[in-house]
């Protein structure tokens, strides 16, 4: 494809399901008929109000694309206006009790909210993000907000949305966006019954939106999978006057039931997607100030190179949810990724990008990140990635501005690892940290426990790796895993026997009796048949707060080398107050050099650097290192733990 060029989607085709409606050409639409059906893409909160919503801006860029007159409204940004963006963000980011949607609940569901008392606040107390003040404050300002700010706040979103003459509001959904959702819904199907509501998004996956839909009559229609061709289609059906309903992968209400139509495959024509349309969250965001008007902007902007996840559509992840019902990998050419992003920057005037996708294809390795460096882009990226990447791709990632990563890291030992799923082995885990520092590239990781068939030995052997890594970033939390819809953990009871398994306890204070909680939650509590007592983690645990610590007071320790042929010193600054350095010459400074660029074994090193030595003796010197927490050894792989004083080679 030729990247100067601009992508012109296809004609999208409605294919009817029965006889109410034949096949309904989007481009035989006349302008009147799409013009006629003003329509409005809602993103509320808790939806981060750092950055623009993708879904929005794909879908508002996708159906003006075909004509159809659609606004994207990022409401989340008035309500982190309303009640300061430091609150808004502490909501947002907390990854446990729901508070967010039980601030909603109560205008979502009326006399059928279950937790008019405020009974969240006091029994999930320890689970609630903490600002400054005392208990009883935080709780007025908590009851305050769902029963002042939230009621105004949507008063004030239905007057926007009313005077703009929307006929058709759509909502995207994703974790604990569904009760503002839910409010803003009923709000608008008061004042306007004729309004069309269409709600979407990775909440409204699989049973999920077909149980929303069941209970609450202010929805009338949900797309059960991606949108890319059922939205359009379905502005078409409602255009022309035929039934949104028959769109492949829509829910909608049959004779009191809740009907799904059977989902088209996956959208794998990835290239054809027009970029993303974010002016309006630019244009709102800037005018309640929560950016400003600059010339150059450090604003993320989301962007897309894939879908699906390569690595999970082969061995899926033990404790992975991601994806849903779309887990088919699909990817767009490098020319067309870096045509996107740089007219991204041209219209928005930001040169940081957050790529959504789940893992980066294996192929822009080579065709994408060469294209940014010889095109000297100067561009921040953030991207997920696989760990088995080799020092020169990091190298590589580094040069073509990709300046943070999620690389799946979750644990440090092998075994545990290989029961994860997770395709690598602790010492590639190790490498990646090595190099990612080393390259100056931020790496987003934590530590996970609690997998079934784990031993105490797992736990207690990774508590002394953990201890010689801490010159590397340190993870960002440790603790149990989480059990999500779609993961194997939450659907393959046979390989994974439960003693309990229920919605994740705040569910009961947001969601009306009426609604089948197993249905529609997303995160689930869980007790493994046989666990581990919780003692067994305590190692891992008091090592990784230590070591955070460390890097937090601004003296992050070192394991640094410098090497000349035949010649190699260490300095040693882990840990305080028994600092050293090591020199080693010769054969045994040869080894450990040839043990720092990736995970090797002996015989390779043997052959590598020509030694004379056998290969049992090679191992023995890499054991002797390991003694002294300069290596790490993963079966047959040796790894060096030190990092080169000369940066950036």
């Amino acid at each position: 494809m030729d990247r100067g060029s601009a992508v012109a989607p296809e004609p999208l085709i409605l294919r009817a399901l029965g006889p109410a409606a034949g096949p309904v050409l989007l481009s035989r639409l006349t302008p009147r008929q799409s013009s006629g059906l003003p329509t409005v893409l809602v993103s509320m909160p808790f939806m981060d109000a750092g950055r623009p919503s993708i879904q929005l801006g794909l879908l508002t860029a996708i159906a003006r694309a075909q004509g159809f007159p659609v606004e994207s409204l990022h409401a989340n940004l008035d309500f982190a206006a309303r009640i300061g963006i430091d609150y808004y963000k502490r909501i947002s980011e907390h990854r446990g009790a729901m508070l967010g949607d039980w601030l909603f609940s109560r205008e979502a569901f009326l006399d059928q909210a279950p937790d008019v008392d405020g009974r969240l606040i006091d029994d999930l107390a320890d689970d609630l993000p903490r600002g400054s003040g005392s208990a009883a404050d935080a709780r007025e300002k908590l009851l305050r907000m769902r029963d002042t700010d939230v009621p105004r706040y949507l008063d004030d979103l239905v007057d926007e949305i009313l005077s703009g003459g929307a006929r058709v509001v759509g909502f995207s959904s994703t974790f604990q966006q569904n009760a503002a959702s839910f409010a803003l819904a009923r709000r608008l199907k008061q004042r306007r019954p004729d309004i069309v509501t269409i709600f979407g998004g990775a909440n409204f996956d699989g049973e999920m939106g077909p149980e929303f839909l069941r209970v609450l009559d202010f929805i009338d229609y949900a797309v059960v999978g991606e949108g890319d061709l059922a939205f359009p289609r379905m502005l078409a059906a409602l255009a022309a006057g035929t039934d949104p309903g028959l769109v492949p992968g829509v829910a909608r209400r049959v004779d009191g039931d809740v009907g799904v139509t059977s989902p088209e495959p996956p959208f794998d024509r990835m290239d054809d997607l027009p970029a993303p349309d974010y002016a309006e969250y630019f244009r709102r965001a800037q005018a309640l100030g929560l950016i400003t008007a600059k010339a150059h902007r450090n604003t993320p902007i989301p962007f897309e190179s894939s879908r699906g996840c390569w690595w999970g559509a082969k061995h899926h992840c033990t404790f992975c949810g991601l994806n849903g019902s779309s887990m088919a990998f699909r990817s767009k050419s490098a020319d067309r990724v870096a045509q996107e992003l740089a007219e991204l920057t041209r219209r928005y005037h930001s040169f940081s990008f957050e790529a959504v996708d789940n893992i980066m294809d294996v192929n822009h390795l080579k065709s994408l990140l060469p294209t940014l460096i010889n095109d000297r882009t100067d561009y921040r990226i953030f991207y997920e990635v696989k760990a088995n990447l080799t020092r020169d791709q990091i190298r590589m990632m580094a040069q073509a501005g990709i300046t943070a990563i999620q690389p799946g890291l979750e644990s440090m030992s092998s075994r545990v690892l290989s029961l994860m799923r997770k395709g690598v082995r602790a010492a590639q885990n190790i490498n990646v940290l090595r190099w990612a520092l080393y390259y100056g590239i931020d790496v987003s990781w934590n530590i996970l426990w609690g997998f079934p068939g784990e031993s105490e030995q797992d736990y207690v052997e990774q508590a002394t790796v953990l201890g010689h890594l801490t010159h590397l970033q340190p993870p960002t939390s440790a603790g149990p895993i989480w059990m999500e819809r779609f993961s194997p953990l939450f659907s393959n009871s046979d390989e994974f026997p439960m003693r309990y398994r229920a919605p994740e306890r705040s569910y009961a204070y947001i969601y009306p009796e009426s609604m089948n909680l197993e249905q529609i939650a997303y995160f689930f509590e869980y007790e493994l048949k046989d666990p581990l007592p919780s003692s067994v983690y305590a190692g891992v645990d008091q090592v990784v707060r230590s070591w955070s610590h460390d890097w937090k007071a601004g003296k992050p320790p070192v394991l640094t080398y410098w090497s000349a042929p035949g010649f190699l010193q260490i300095y040693d600054g882990r840990h305080r107050g028994s600092e050293g350095t090591y020199t080693f010459e010769g054969e045994v400074a040869e080894i450990y050099l040839a043990c720092s660029d990736r995970p090797i074994s002996a015989s390779a090193v043997r052959e590598r650097c020509g030694i004379g030595m056998s290969v049992e003796k090679v191992h023995e010197v890499m054991v002797e290192f390991a003694g002294r927490g300069l290596m790490f050894l993963d079966g047959t792989q040796a790894l060096a733990l030190a990092l080169p004083s000369v940066r950036g080679r």
